[in-house]
């Protein structure tokens, strides 16, 4: 197992200090390990996940190196050679676990955002002390932007998020963790062969959730009544003006009514079952203002930090083999890359709707492994 860091390097390098996991604790589990603290329903700190990560590490007797960074993955005599910082590695297999947010996606007009306006991804974000004086323009409004937005409006800033598509989610729902309910009512052991429109799927954004001791819900109608401004999505920066497109209540309305969709399913499923739960619910429709602004002057004062939180994507630029499609993702059926010998874990909805998860790469890397295995077992 090769690690260009330390073990958890994204979660101890590549995280803001206030973040949280956004699955309660009593998720976070691993074969043979899983959270045992008194407060199964909290949402675990940065520091507890890698501290985690590494009693895993320990418990399990990974052979993991660390500080080996893979600079080049080719195929080589019926399997591969990956060049290392430490030296090559002959191989008949590989399983590409790297993930889907190695690097922060920004658009290309961001480089036409003013020089005297700071830009920055969440991958150099910290906390709200480092940023300039001034207001703050968040683009994007998944999980990260819209915790960033909350961050930065309670420490005083003025703050303006630009919205675009986005999943609605309550952090509760009928007194039940929401990700509860995509646990016990099946949707997240959806396989991926079973979703009608997979690519779409695969690219949904990350819901809007929040993991807090107060299990606070955080949709752009929390946001709104905390003083965020909210603007529709960012498509251009032009002389230094940043444009808005407009629809931003078709926006809205089209996330409250998979919102509302979603809740239907839960309830379908929960009808007749005997399990401790609330009456059913429903939320007030995301609310809109009268009118939104389409333009803003990042000459002016107003905004001093642009923060992208447009979301993020794999880095394949080690890997020589030809399997990366036009748009950079990596060709697979499942996790069976297509080069003999080659898979991935940990991608969107690799196997299924969980997969992204701590607790969901389990059943992946059963199925992975078992192909893997049969490979290895075939003759050559």
């Amino acid at each position: 197992m090769l690690e260009r860091g330390e073990v958890a390097n994204s979660w101890r390098r590549e995280r803001w200090d206030s973040l949280r996991l956004l699955t309660p604790n009593w998720q976070t589990r691993l074969p043979g390990q899983r959270y045992d603290g008194p407060d199964p329903d909290g949402y675990q700190t940065m520091g507890e996940v890698t501290a985690f990560l590494d009693a895993y590490a320990t418990a399990s007797g990974a052979p993991v190196r660390t500080g080996t960074n893979v600079t080049s993955l080719r195929r080589a005599d019926g399997g591969y050679v990956a060049t290392t910082s430490n030296g090559r590695i002959h191989c008949r297999t590989v399983v590409i676990a790297s993930g889907a947010c190695n690097q922060p996606t920004v658009p290309p007009f961001a480089e036409a955002v003013p020089k005297t306006v700071t830009r920055l991804t969440p991958f150099d974000y910290r906390g709200p002390a480092q940023l300039p004086d001034g207001g703050v323009l968040v683009v994007g409004a998944s999980a990260t932007g819209v915790q960033l937005a909350a961050e930065l409006r309670r420490a005083g800033r003025p703050v303006i998020l630009s919205v675009g598509e986005h999943v609605r989610l309550p952090r509760t729902y009928r007194g039940r963790d929401v990700l509860w309910w995509m646990d016990a009512s099946g949707l997240w052991d959806q396989r991926y062969d079973e979703v009608d429109d997979l690519a779409r799927a695969r690219r949904l954004p990350s819901p809007q959730l929040v993991g807090t001791p107060e299990r606070t819900t955080l949709d752009l109608n929390a946001l709104a009544a905390m003083g965020v401004e909210l603007v529709g999505r960012l498509a251009a920066v032009r002389d230094g003006r940043a444009l808005f497109s407009g629809g931003l209540r078709n926006v809205f309305s089209l996330a409250d009514l998979k919102l509302r969709r979603l809740l239907d399913t839960f309830d379908e499923w929960a009808a007749g079952r005997d399990i401790d739960v609330d009456p059913p619910e429903r939320f007030a429709p995301t609310a809109a203002a009268e009118t939104a602004r389409l333009q803003l002057d990042l000459h002016s004062s107003e905004v001093r930090t642009v923060l992208w939180a447009t979301g993020f994507r794999p880095d394949y630029r080690w890997l020589d083999v030809p399997v990366i499609d036009a748009k950079g993702r990596l060709t697979h059926d499942g996790g069976v890359v297509d080069s003999p010998g080659l898979y991935a874990l940990g991608l969107p909805l690799l196997r299924r709707r969980k997969s992204t998860f701590i607790h969901g790469i389990e059943d992946d890397a059963r199925d992975v492994i078992d192909h893997l295995a049969r490979h290895l077992a075939a003759p050559r």
